[in-house]
């Protein structure tokens, strides 16, 4: 059993209270020595092949955002990083002059950068607390990254899930870190473009449907089917929804009645709420975005009023 490593309260007092959690994991949980090197092998080149292609369509989904991504922040001398679930980076995108301190520092196709192995950080950290995350310097647990800078966001996949996460660091930073929240609203904002892409892709012979607007990483959307059953659903649209984990099956009916969906007429509700948000509160436009008569939604609206 690993030993627990002392962190004075003085210390952490220091820390953001943001990523206090993150670093008692560290000391108490992981017990990773503050000294130690985290990342220092990476993956070989099969299985570097391996896990991209475990991220499937969405590794090709991803590629315009990281390219626009780096558009935006290699002024800033930031390299983007995409990571999988596991917190293994699969690609990066980062200006030549800063290739041999990105290999240095293992900002790099191959290294894992899981909050276990690496203690806080943006990839390890996000993928943990399922957050937008920054580790700006010697707010890293490990010694050796302190002067180093990373946000990082996780995005979805169209079932739900959590499918990786975006990264951008710098290894010359700015000393007082004033451009951190910039980094984030970048990050939150590709993480959302990357989710409809997918999503889109996923079900582009369905009506695809917004339930409102959202102001977190998950934009809430749902898929519908010729029969009005909803047959997917984002991260935010199973909240929203209350459809449970993403381990559960989406499939409800707006015509007739749900099949074993608990809530159903909650789910329903928000459905119809998010197509009149969309549509103005025009009772018309909505209906078509529902796939339903007009008489239809005013007989259901009527009985959400009742």
């Amino acid at each position: 059993m690993s030993e627990t490593i002392l962190v004075t309260p003085d210390r952490l007092a220091m820390i953001p209270a943001a990523l206090r959690a993150s670093w008692t994991r560290c000391a108490s949980h992981y017990a990773i020595p503050p000294t130690g090197e985290g990342c220092i092998e990476l993956l070989c080149g099969a299985e570097l092949r391996q896990a991209c292609a475990r991220m499937g369509p969405l590794m090709k989904t991803t590629e315009p955002e990281v390219d626009r991504l780096h558009g935006i922040v290699s002024t800033l001398d930031y390299t983007v990083l995409l990571a999988d679930p596991n917190g293994i980076i699969l690609t990066r995108r980062g200006d030549s002059l800063q290739e041999k301190g990105n290999r240095r520092w293992h900002l790099w196709p191959g290294a894992s950068w899981s909050e276990k192995q690496v203690g806080t950080n943006g990839i390890g950290t996000c993928l943990v607390e399922n957050r937008p995350v920054t580790v700006h310097m010697d707010q890293h647990w490990l010694l050796s990254l302190r002067y180093l800078a990373c946000s990082a966001v996780p995005f979805y996949g169209p079932d739900g899930r959590v499918a990786g996460a975006l990264n951008v660091s710098s290894t010359r930073p700015d000393p007082e870190g004033r451009i951190a929240i910039m980094m984030e609203a970048v990050l939150v904002d590709a993480a959302r473009r990357i989710e409809r892409r997918s999503f889109l892709h996923a079900y582009g012979s369905h009506t695809v449907v917004l339930l409102g607007e959202s102001n977190d990483i998950s934009l809430p959307m749902v898929a519908l089917d010729e029969a009005r059953v909803v047959v997917g659903a984002t991260f935010a649209a199973r909240q929203m929804l209350k459809l449970g984990d993403a381990d559960s099956n989406v499939c409800f009916d707006l015509g007739t009645r749900g099949r074993g969906v608990p809530d159903f007429q909650e789910a329903e509700r928000a459905v119809i709420e998010g197509a009149l948000a969309m549509s103005g509160g025009k009772v018309a436009p909505a209906a078509r975005l529902l796939g339903i008569s007009r008489s239809t939604l005013h007989r259901k609206i009527r009985a959400m009023e009742g």
